[in-house]
């Protein structure tokens, strides 16, 4: 409060420069990018061999339809958040990058009906 641009900057700058905060974002919008399918996929593979588990994280993470990528502690191992055009799309990348993966066990995807709350 009564803070001039010029105060308020420095603080944000020193904020910045502190690791506070960590970077800016547009929120955009999947379904104008023709991206409207959302599908939540845990990921369970066969081997935790650090060779095996870096590839994995590499290649999966290299893909554009990936949104959000995370290793999880017991089970899945993996959290994969997944943005398609559409189901067609959904299985051509399901069955053609993903499930073909040498390191990958199970796959469960999670479809949602409705989001109730985001990350905004």
């Amino acid at each position: 409060m009564g803070l001039t641009p010029p105060p308020c900057l420095r603080r944000v700058r020193r904020l910045e420069e502190a690791g506070v905060i960590t970077g800016y974002r547009a929120v955009i919008d999947p379904g104008a990018l023709g991206r409207a399918l959302e599908v939540l996929i845990d990921v369970e593979i066969y081997a935790q061999d650090r060779r095996t588990v870096e590839e994995f994280e590499t290649t999966v993470a290299s893909y554009e339809e990936v949104i959000e990528f995370r290793r999880m502690y017991g089970r899945p191992d993996y959290f994969l958040r997944v943005t398609v055009a559409d189901h067609t799309a959904y299985e051509a990348f399901l069955m053609g990058r993903l499930s073909g993966l040498p390191a990958v066990l199970r796959l469960e995807s999670h479809l949602t009906m409705k989001t109730i709350k985001a990350d905004r």
